[in-house]
């Protein structure tokens, strides 16, 4: 492929809101090394989320002394208070409020505001005491419900292993003026051990703690440690993220019963695990908690665009044996039937334009065909193939065959188009139709699209097989599109992010790779760019990203 940077001239819009992005990245990257020798102190950034035409979600964490570490229990509850304006300097306050850090909440803070306007970009501060103030945050509301709305812009990213590089994609997205969020499509964290994924010899930074992560202190202290990288602390300071979960927010391969790499016997419960588990992402994390416990909500961005954002874990059943047929059975599901529900009412009833599923796993169907042995097995590891080579992802929605013939008999049905499926968790970059049958496409219909981004900096074909790029990617992608006539690109050499554009025409993902994972410095360049118009239900190549 070509990879190559642009250079063009910025539209009005990238123009007007360049400023205010370039000094929120300024702002924390300046702040992020203060520390308090005594008192109170702000070490892991501020956040925004979930934007409603009337709302945000603030979020930080504050230290009240220097032995009160994440996860240590330690410290005492700590007064905070938080301010939202109109502009930087603090002087238009739209609305403030005051809150406590409690050591039962690892010492995080959020404050769920409300009564603002809506498309309206704000500044946010917290402050511990008379003096210590947090570094200073910009976000953004959603557009009115029903507003007529000229466009939307997601930043797009999933996967972001510590130990495998560095996070220069949030960096080139925090640069960004033009986002009105970054939506975070899973494995926001990893839980390993340190050295186990990636090998011991490609560790680029040691996870802390340095042991496969089980406890709730230990959750909250790796979602700390993420949150001490300066380029992460100022996407969250540049954009508000909207993010779901995926298997490495608790363990591999997780399903509502265990996961791959629990073993109950010497672990503890999962139970246990996953409540200490989701405790802490709903302490860290920027997201409004839905009912019991789950990520599945629903975000509306005028008329033009509804997000529905579902939770593949806590409900699915176990993924699939080898060769008992298990994968057709109705009997197992991935979204659980209330999900299930819930979806497929929702994309009846929403009124938007497009309907934006954003799904941790991919549900497009993919069959191999004839792979060399040798990249079979790399691929089965990404892919949630089992190692004997059966051709169906097992931990995507090809190993539960039933929700997704219903959910795509549902879409035909009540005549549901324009829905585009926002993917990330296999390290590889992908751009799909979702055919209504995949054996023979492309002469049956395709039901919605797919766009899958490739990972930030978890390992993907290349960094197994320790290849070059462009050399065995070149046949696996071959073989696959071959057996795939649905699948119309496939990267699996990069690492980067995605930015999507929804216009009342089209949807549009611009694909963006990183220079090196491993450099601090890395840059970015716009590698290929796809959309699909509106009432086509089709991909197709783009000539250039949207400006």
């Amino acid at each position: 492929m070509t990879r190559r940077h642009l250079s063009a001239t910025p539209s009005r819009r990238t123009v007007v809101k360049a400023a205010a992005a370039t000094a929120v990245a300024g702002s924390v990257l300046a702040a992020t090394g203060a520390r308090a020798a005594d008192g109170p102190a702000f070490l892991h950034g501020v956040a925004s989320g979930d934007p409603l035409p009337d709302g945000i979600l603030l979020w930080t964490r504050v230290t009240p002394a220097p032995d009160a570490g994440p996860g240590s229990g330690l410290g005492a509850d700590t007064p905070v208070a938080w301010e939202i304006a109109e502009d930087r300097d603090f002087t238009r306050i739209a609305a403030r409020g005051t809150a406590v850090a409690r050591a039962a909440s690892d010492h995080t803070v959020k404050a769920d505001v409300r009564g603002l306007r809506p498309a309206t970009a704000y500044w946010f501060r917290f402050s511990a005491g008379s003096t210590v103030l947090s570094p200073v945050g910009r976000t953004r509301t959603a557009p009115a419900a029903g507003a007529a709305v000229p466009g939307i812009r997601f930043g797009v990213v999933s996967c972001a292993n510590w130990e495998a590089g560095w996070f220069s994609p949030y960096r080139h997205l925090a640069a960004r003026a033009d986002l009105d969020a970054v939506l975070h499509l899973g494995d926001y964290i990893y839980e390993y051990a340190s050295g186990s994924y990636p090998t011991q010899d490609t560790v680029v930074r040691p996870h802390a703690p340095l042991h496969e992560i089980r406890t709730l202190a230990d959750y909250r202290l790796r979602h700390a440690t993420y949150k001490t990288d300066t380029d992460l602390q100022a996407l969250h300071a540049a954009h508000p993220v909207i993010a779901i979960w995926d298997d490495h927010e608790f363990a591999n391969d997780a399903w509502s019963g265990g996961a791959e790499n629990h073993t109950p016997g010497t672990e503890g419960s999962w139970a246990a695990r996953v409540a200490a588990a989701k405790q802490a992402y709903f302490e860290w994390m920027p997201v409004r908690a839905s009912t019991e416990g789950t990520v599945y909500r629903r975000l509306s961005f005028g008329g033009l665009a509804e997000l529905h954002l579902l939770d593949l874990r806590s409900f699915r059943s176990e993924q699939a044996s080898i060769g008992n047929g298990a994968v057709d059975d109705p009997e197992r599901s991935i979204t659980g039937r209330a999900q299930l529900d819930w979806l497929k009412a929702g994309l009846t009833a929403s009124d938007a334009r497009w309907k934006l599923v954003g799904t941790s796993v991919m549900i497009s169907p993919v069959a191999f065909g004839a792979l060399p042995a040798h990249l079979l097995a790399p691929l089965a590891e990404l892919l949630g193939l089992p190692g004997e080579g059966l051709a169906v992802n097992v931990d995507q929605w090809d190993g539960y065959t039933d929700d997704r013939k219903e959910l795509i008999s549902h879409l035909r049905d009540h005549a549901v188009t324009d829905t585009v499926f926002l993917t990330g968790d296999i390290h590889m970059a992908w751009a799909n139709d979702v055919p209504v049958r995949a054996a023979t496409y492309p002469l049956s219909a395709s039901a919605a699209t797919e766009f899958v981004v490739t990972s930030v900096t978890s390992d993907n074909l290349d960094d197994i097989l320790r290849a070059a790029p462009g050399t065995v990617s070149v046949v696996a992608a071959t073989a696959v599109r071959a057996a795939n006539r649905h699948v119309k690109w496939i990267d699996m050499d990069s690492h980067g992010y995605g930015v999507l554009d929804v216009t009342a025409e089209r949807s549009q993902m611009d694909y963006y790779v990183v220079s090196d994972k491993t450099s601090r410095e890395a840059t970015a360049s716009w590698v290929r760019s796809y959309r699909t118009r509106s009432g086509t239900q089709r991909i197709e190549r783009a000539d250039a990203p949207v400006r």
